[in-house]
């Protein structure tokens, strides 16, 4: 990318930095603030439901295009916009009403979504092109780290603003969001993207994104109780012909939208596909530990919230130190091994009981937390150092869709499967409330077996990843190191 201006790499970090945890510190707090939303605006659980969903779908749907399009325009602009788009969003989601039973509330999260898709799409390609290929392990460990650290925090801030009023958990992000702005603003380097003369695919593009967001809405209705299964079915459906009908077109395109060597390359296949089934594997850990916690355990949701923090503590940790050791060379080492420490994690949680001790639970938490901190930054710095500066943008949106698009997924298996052997309004009560099952042992044993099978599943998820992961370096590392993408 051409830049009029130099600026300090840590600067640039400084940036992304703030951006990775705004979007992450929102996310956990806003649990905590459910119950009060849910009051104060007259809303059904579905419609909570969507509010948390709403905003990963946006998100994973727009940051392809967002990151094509950064490539094409340059990065600051549309970075700087994301915060301001975050940040009046968030102010507007505070003023919503009751008297439309929290879909204002979701229109606000939506665009939110938007807000969230410019900073994430952007954030890990300003720092590759801020420090160069092969010395990106180090800050990209800082922006996980901020990360986690969001997590870690969003609990306490969650818990001490619903005190006063869930607008609250909107509105503190105001002030972060300005300060975000104007830092962004006055640090990040005006790049004037690859000055492209070719025409813009505005057909695959339509294509790309119709099917796409038909496809990862069937995915949302499959997580929603009550979802009206002929639609789901259609949805999907119809947005699977479109993608096939986008990636055969694509094959002829002298200008395609994406690049087919994004999933033909194994050299950026391979690494994307371990990364998407590590997100399907962890996709789904936070809410089946939130279930268990605030159901079989009868812990409420500040407490459940506080029960999580070894898996941000652990991530807080080994990310930063992992990223530098990639560096210097230890990025399949610690991949690979991040994917089994994660793995043996996951299937201790598929032995948990009804009366697991905590310090077992934590423990595996921290294996779990410390196994992610340890794949992400080393993954990520490999695809990011196998393209040129100018498709930096496309392909860390590919990345960060194959590990979102894991997510939804890994949500949409999880949520029929577990939570079927629940009432709808008790499982309301339980992930808004907490408070047990004691009441009916018998449907708490239940859902503990549920829970269990879930984990194993996430197990074998996590071990394929490592599979992949060793295929990645062993097969691959003597190849030219840049892709070239036609």
């Amino acid at each position: 990318m051409n830049s009029t201006k130099t600026v300090s790499p840590w600067a640039v970090v400084s940036v992304t930095t703030l951006g990775a945890f705004l979007a992450n510190i929102q996310s956990s707090a806003l649990v905590l603030a459910l119950p009060d939303v849910l009051l104060g605006l007259h809303a059904t659980f579905e419609t909570i439901l969507w509010v948390l969903l709403g905003y990963l779908l946006i998100t994973t749907t727009l940051v392809p295009l967002i990151g094509r399009l950064s490539d094409r325009w340059g990065r600051k602009n549309l970075y700087t916009l994301g915060f301001v788009v975050f940040t009046v969003a968030s102010l507007g989601a505070g003023f919503s009403s009751p008297q439309w039973h929290g879909w204002d509330l979701l229109a606000w999260r939506l665009v939110q979504g938007l807000g969230g898709a410019l900073l994430i799409a952007n954030s890990t390609a300003l720092v590759t092109d801020a420090f160069g290929k092969g010395n990106t392990g180090a800050p990209l460990g800082v922006n996980q780290m901020a990360s986690a650290s969001g997590f870690i925090l969003g609990p306490l801030v969650g818990g001490l603003l619903t005190g006063i009023s869930w607008q609250w958990v909107f509105w503190i992000n105001v002030p972060l969001g300005i300060a975000g702005t104007l830092w962004a603003m006055r640090t990040l380097p005006q790049d004037r993207g690859a000055k492209e003369t070719a025409p813009f695919d505005i057909r695959g593009t339509l294509l790309f994104m119709t099917g796409l967001t038909l496809f990862l809405t069937a995915v949302s209705f499959l997580a929603v109780p009550g979802s009206d299964l002929r639609l789901t079915g259609l949805f999907g459906l119809v947005g699977l012909v479109l993608l096939a009908l986008f990636f055969r077109l694509e094959r002829r395109s002298a200008h395609p939208f994406l690049h087919l060597e994004l999933f033909t390359n194994p050299r950026l296949s391979l690494p994307n596909l371990s990364a998407g089934l590590n997100a399907l594997a962890r996709g789904a850990v936070l809410f089946l530990l939130t279930f268990y916690l605030q159901g079989p355990l009868g812990m409420n949701p500040f407490m459940a919230g506080l029960a999580t923090a070894p898996f941000g503590i652990a991530m807080l940790i080994t990310s930063p130190w992992a990223g530098q050791r990639a560096d210097k060379g230890q990025a399949a080492l610690l991949s690979t091994g991040g994917l089994l420490v994660a793995a043996l994690g996951l299937l201790g949680m598929a032995f948990v009981g009804l009366h697991t001790p905590y310090w077992l639970l934590a423990l595996e938490m921290i294996l779990i937390g410390a196994g992610s901190g340890l794949f992400n930054s080393p993954n990520i710095s490999l695809i990011m150092g196998r393209v040129d500066a100018h498709h930096r943008g496309t392909v860390s949106g590919t990345r960060i869709l194959v590990t979102n698009g894991g997510q939804m997924l890994a949500l949409a298996i999880v949520f029929p499967f577990v939570l079927s052997r629940l009432p709808v309004d008790l499982m309301a009560k339980i992930f808004l409330y907490g408070g047990g099952l004691t009441s009916v042992p018998a449907v708490a044993a239940d859902l503990v077996q549920g829970i269990r099978v879930a984990f194993f599943f996430s197990f074998v998820l996590a071990l394929a990843a490592a599979v992949v992961s060793i295929l990645t370096y062993r097969k691959h590392s003597a190849e030219p190191e840049e892709v070239t993408l036609n």
